[in-house]
């Protein structure tokens, strides 16, 4: 746990960096570039350009690139392997190894993803697949999510390579499709299921950590994720057997649909806290000189305690960070203009608590709609439940001290993630996975998943000379 040995210096340098303006402006234009920036901007660029939507785009060209880029830097052919399956040719990717000289000293794995969310250029004020240079921004799809960590876990391997740097532990890479599309095949899943070899580590660093402005060029913290929360869709469906429009009845399976919906607006699940979430909420409680910060510290102290919840659970966000959430996200119904409703239905997609089922989820849901006409499906596919990895100092520890070399005055603060990475599949065979710091966004979350994505000069060189160095520090344990 973060207890004694980061506790109060954390929240020391959160209540400095918050509270008394010593937090760094970050986000002026960068400047010029030294010869391995200039390499490394190259390489983000191929990434950035290479379309991996799921719809055109193609990963495994991507992976096939990289794979070529590795193996220029000296790495021999049979430690880089492009793996695609027949019935998803263009959903590969790449794994790689870096040998470390301790017999003793397990690997560590670089996880990453190549897929895009799907960008539309005719939404976009540019093109989204066109890397852009402007007011200090790079702009283009994947520039945040994720192709900067993706760019930087390959460069770091490639500089490690050409500058005969041996790391006491055995460095992995492993970059997949398939992570933004429910239904797509996901690399990431049949590597830990089929490949075992090629992921199996101590420890895997992914997204899912990161810092944040206060959207005015002042970073005020970094965070490292520690666990994350599970997606899992229900289908709701009400069945009736209908009839002409013209003599309507009270049973009807729209309005039984739409109480029902209104049901599970209604449920609260119960609060549940992981060592991670205690420890977010205490810290970043201590930081606030506020009813909010005292709130946030009195329920990590006591989880009982209702009054401090009923104000915490004010925040959307601190609300879904305490327990598992259910939403109506999709509606269909009926077959015709002129005739009763016969069935309609509802998609609700669940982001489900670390050490809570699928199945645990579905019975509390239908116990809150209270409907034995309704029907509550699992909607697949099902992945693994969500197993929250150790708060581990061998983990935080580094990483803060890097923070304070890099950033003065800006805390490293654990965080749960309330989304989903593909960390749940290698968590599932028990390898700890954690988000790492380094990176930074603005508070409108830098247009990632939606229009005109950017991540910021500065942002881009700094994090990548942060995330190389972290990667050392870990590598050279025992």
């Amino acid at each position: 746990m973060i207890g004694r040995w980061a506790g109060a210096v954390l929240a020391a340098a959160m209540v400095a960096a918050l509270s008394s303006g010593t937090a760094l402006a970050q986000d002026a234009p960068y400047g010029s570039l030294r010869p391995d920036q200039q390499t490394f901007l190259a390489l983000y660029k191929t990434l950035v350009e290479t379309n991996t939507e799921r719809s055109d785009g193609d990963c495994t060209l991507l992976a096939t690139k990289i794979a070529d880029h590795l193996k220029a830097a000296g790495f021999p052919d049979s430690d880089v392997a492009v793996f695609a399956t027949p019935d998803h040719p263009k959903e590969g990717g790449v794994t790689a190894i870096l040998h470390g000289t301790s017999a003793s000293a397990k690997p560590m794995l670089l996880l990453g993803h190549l897929d895009v969310v799907e960008a539309k250029r005719a939404d976009w004020t540019r093109d989204p697949f066109t890397l852009i240079d402007e007011n200090g921004y790079f702009y283009g799809r994947g520039t945040s999510d994720m192709k900067v960590i993706d760019a930087t876990w390959i460069d770091a391997l490639s500089r490690f390579k050409q500058s005969g740097y041996r790391p006491k532990r055995s460095i992995k890479l492993a970059l997949t499709c398939g992570e933004e599309t429910t239904y797509a095949f996901n690399g990431a899943n049949w590597l830990a299921q089929n490949r075992r070899d090629a992921v199996d580590a101590a420890f895997a660093l992914n997204e899912g950590g990161g810092g944040r402005t206060d959207g005015r060029g002042t970073l005020v913290v970094q965070t490292l994720q520690v666990g994350e929360k599970k997606a899992q869709n229900f289908r709701l469906e009400t069945t009736n057997a209908g009839g002409h429009s013209s003599i309507p009845i009270r049973d009807n399976a729209i309005y039984e649909l739409s109480e029902d919906i209104l049901k599970v607006r209604d449920h609260e699940f119960p609060l549940k806290m992981t060592a991670t979430t205690r420890a977010y909420f205490s810290l970043s409680g201590a930081a606030r000189r506020d009813d909010m910060g005292k709130a946030m510290v009195a329920l990590a102290n006591d989880p009982t305690d209702a009054s401090a919840e009923a104000l915490v659970d004010t925040d959307r966000s601190y609300h879904s960070m305490l327990r598992t959430t259910c939403v109506a996200t999709l509606l269909d119904g009926g077959h015709a203009n002129n005739a009763l409703p016969q069935r309609a239905g509802a998609n609700i997609n669940c982001r489900i608590f670390p050490g809570e089922t699928v199945e645990q989820t579905r019975t509390a849901l239908i116990a809150a709609i209270d409907d034995p006409k309704a029907s509550l499906t699992v909607v697949p596919p099902i992945d693994p439940d969500a197993v929250p990895p150790p708060l581990d100092p061998r983990v935080f520890k580094p990483a803060e001290a890097l923070v304070a070399k890099y950033f003065p005055g800006v805390p490293l603060v654990p965080v749960m993630s309330t989304g989903a990475t593909d960390g749940l599949f290698l968590e599932a065979v028990g390898i700890p996975v954690y988000g790492v710091p380094g990176f930074w966004s603005d508070p409108d979350g830098n247009g990632v998943h939606g229009l005109n994505e950017r991540k910021s000069e500065r942002s881009v060189f700094v994090g990548r000379d942060f995330l190389t160095e972290l990667v050392k520090l870990y590598a050279d344990q025992e």
